[in-house]
């Protein structure tokens, strides 16, 4: 996995337009019913122009400095679709877009697009946690005949071993531009939060059961 590092200003920015939220007293409920102290929205960064195209600067900067190669794009449905395009416009290559599952009617296609066989794909979303949620669009791309051995996002939770994960064996690497340890670093560095907050924070992040435990 490779990520900027440093002083990162695109924790600034996902802070500051509130695709990275804090509550510590009432805290989020998520999809599973699962308490947290945060919670991550990285759609809300279409929304924002100017640090969208920031955001989309430092992508571009950061694909052309680590040398990713690729034929062609590929967003997740559906966060993933509208990074893919701005990164298509930007670096003029083609762009394709992968379905969760096939549409069922028509031709039931999970590739929406045009492809050749062997092209080499970088599949683009807007975060990762563990990164088992891209497994499904790696086996659809692959079964299609298309290479693909990069994933590119703009968050990254990267607080699992993701060679542990169902993700480790299949040969892919994780690019992000901000994680959870840059986030971390910039309010502690800002004092945006008191001390015990972020240790707290630091709590869900290394065990979320053990923080719920001590936070209901």
């Amino acid at each position: 996995m490779n990520n900027i590092g440093n002083d990162n200003e695109v924790a600034k920015i996902l802070i500051n337009i509130g695709a990275v939220k804090f509550d510590f007293e009432n805290k989020f409920i998520l999809t599973s019913g699962k308490k947290s102290p945060v919670y991550v929205d990285c759609r809300r960064i279409i929304s924002y122009i100017n640090e969208r195209n920031q955001i989309l600067e430092i992508a571009e900067q950061y694909i052309k400095k680590n040398n990713i190669k690729f034929d062609i794009l590929a967003g997740g449905e559906t966060a993933g679709i509208p990074y893919a395009s701005f990164l298509s416009q930007i670096f003029q290559k083609p762009m394709i877009y992968v379905r969760k599952k096939p549409k069922g009617f028509g031709k039931n296609k999970q590739i929406e697009g045009n492809f050749k066989q062997q092209q080499k794909v970088l599949l683009i979303e807007d975060l990762a946690t563990d990164g088992g949620s891209k497994i499904n669009f790696i086996e659809t791309l692959r079964n299609s005949k298309l290479v693909v051995s990069d994933i590119f996002v703009i968050f990254y939770y990267d607080i699992f071993d993701l060679n542990k994960s169902p993700l480790g064996s299949m040969n892919i690497s994780i690019h992000s531009l901000c994680t959870w340890k840059d986030i971390i670093n910039f309010i502690s560095k800002n004092n945006i939060y008191a001390q015990d907050k972020i240790e707290n924070l630091k709590l869900f992040l290394s065990d979320p059961e053990l923080w719920r435990e001590q936070n209901e």
